[in-house]
């Protein structure tokens, strides 16, 4: 079954993500901030990573750029969510393959997922 990792420190935004996508098949794991994160791809692979920007104790990009040094998860491709700073995940195509302004359509975020697991 496809895993994605959503990491958002909005519970709320969390689980309508997880909700949705679940409905569509998918498998999903949360985490609340950037090091929880780091900690669950210790133990799991998501084929898909979907992220916040603004958490306590690390942002968005600076997971982004912890995920791409690493040679297991390098190549996972990550979605950036992002109410107010969309444009700094956009001057980065090399961390993020989409990313997303906050509010979010679910059904362009649904129809983005297909896109990047190819399913």
């Amino acid at each position: 079954m496809t895993t994605i990792l959503i990491v958002d420190d909005e519970y709320l935004i969390a689980d309508i993500l997880s909700f949705a996508l679940e409905d569509e098949g998918y498998l999903t794991v949360t985490a609340g901030s950037g090091q929880k994160a780091l900690g669950i791809l210790e133990r799991e692979r998501p084929q898909l990573i979907i992220t916040d920007y603004m958490m306590p104790g690390m942002n968005g990009i600076e997971l982004a750029e912890a995920v791409r040094a690493s040679e297991v998860t390098g190549q996972i491709p990550m979605v950036l969510m992002s109410g107010a700073q969309s444009h700094l995940g956009i001057a980065r195509p090399d961390l993020f393959s989409k990313v997303f302004d906050k509010p979010f359509e679910i059904g362009a975020v649904l129809q983005a997922v297909r896109t990047l697991l190819g399913t």
